[in-house]
């Protein structure tokens, strides 16, 4: 797709997680208020079967009090042990100070009481803020190094669906992840809500596996070894509409690939003024960021349209 084809991708990762406590409706609160076009959020489902939003799969000690407001010492439990109502006595509205998480945030203004909530409420709040152009691009948080972290892929993408198809927001949304399992699922069982397919090629959390025999876990049965070395091919083999790479590995040459196949390229998680220029620069699609409010600035810069701000009041 051209530069000139599509709006601009201005996506907010876990809301505006450098500004607000991320994946908390005070983010998505103030993403909406800078002005984005889309909410990045993760999604996780307890033992009760509600989908809820939160990037780990169990409860992260960097930013979690328990109900008498002291910092976990150590992971806590699974978001998939806990019911609903558990889950809400833990606080997410602070940093924990001290932690390499809060040094990378400086800016992050905490918001005390904020709870881990379900999907449902982030389309309520969009709901109420009477913004409707805005989507929802959502990442199943699933590993298949770890079956017993998380519903298996088919009742992790069938309770997704269902949420979507209650709020009635298929057209406006994306599901994205790292684990190509989930996306074939959507794709067979809601074909109108389109998939994004995550790549990164770093270490441990390598999920494309290029070089190493046999297909990666991790691609739904796909094997890098039939593609030639192309991660846009084999994004496209996939099914997605979408490819979402590690904004580092992506090139000038990969996003021209990816625009020959049809695919939109979206990159994570750049934050940085020169890295957002240099992306505009490729012709990318969109791009998820930490600081919204400097990828509209970036964007303006260049003489690009950026969404209309302000939405709501930040919280």
């Amino acid at each position: 797709m051209s530069e000139a084809a599509a709006t601009f991708d201005l996506q907010g990762h876990r809301g505006a997680r450098a500004l607000r406590p991320e994946n908390t409706l005070a983010s998505f609160a103030h993403a909406l208020a800078i002005g984005v076009t889309t909410l990045e959020l993760d999604a996780g489902v307890t033992s009760d079967g509600v989908v809820v939003v939160s990037h780990d799969t169990a409860l992260n000690p960097d930013h979690t009090r328990d109900a008498s407001g002291r910092w976990l010492e150590k992971t806590g439990p699974t978001i998939v042990s806990l019911t609903f109502a558990e889950l809400q006595a833990f606080d997410v509205g602070r940093l924990r100070p001290g932690t390499a998480y809060a040094a990378r945030f400086p800016e992050q203004t905490a918001v005390d009481g904020e709870r881990i909530p379900r999907l449902a409420d982030v389309f309520d709040l969009v709901k109420k803020s009477g913004n409707t152009e805005v989507r929802f691009n959502i990442e199943t948080k699933i590993d298949p190094r770890r079956p017993d972290a998380t519903p298996g892929p088919e009742a992790f993408a069938e309770a997704l669906v269902a949420e979507i198809r209650l709020a009635a927001v298929e057209k406006r949304s994306m599901i994205q992840s790292f684990d190509w399992r989930t996306l074939g699922i959507v794709q067979r069982i809601a074909p109108e809500i389109e998939t994004v397919c995550l790549t990164t090629q770093h270490g441990d959390d390598d999920n494309l596996g290029f070089g190493r025999p046999g297909p990666s876990p991790w691609l739904g049965g796909l094997n890098t070894n039939d593609f030639d070395g192309s991660v846009p091919r084999l994004v496209k083999a996939a099914g997605a509409t979408v490819w979402s790479p590690d904004f580092t590995e992506l090139t000038p040459q990969l996003v021209a690939e990816a625009h020959a196949l049809a695919l939109r390229v979206i990159p994570w998680t750049a934050n940085h003024q020169d890295d957002m220029a240099r992306l505009i620069d490729m012709r990318i699609d969109g791009l998820i960021t930490d600081r919204p409010d400097l990828l509209r600035r970036v964007l303006q810069q260049k003489g690009r349209a950026v969404p209309p701000s302000p939405i709501i009041a930040p919280q």
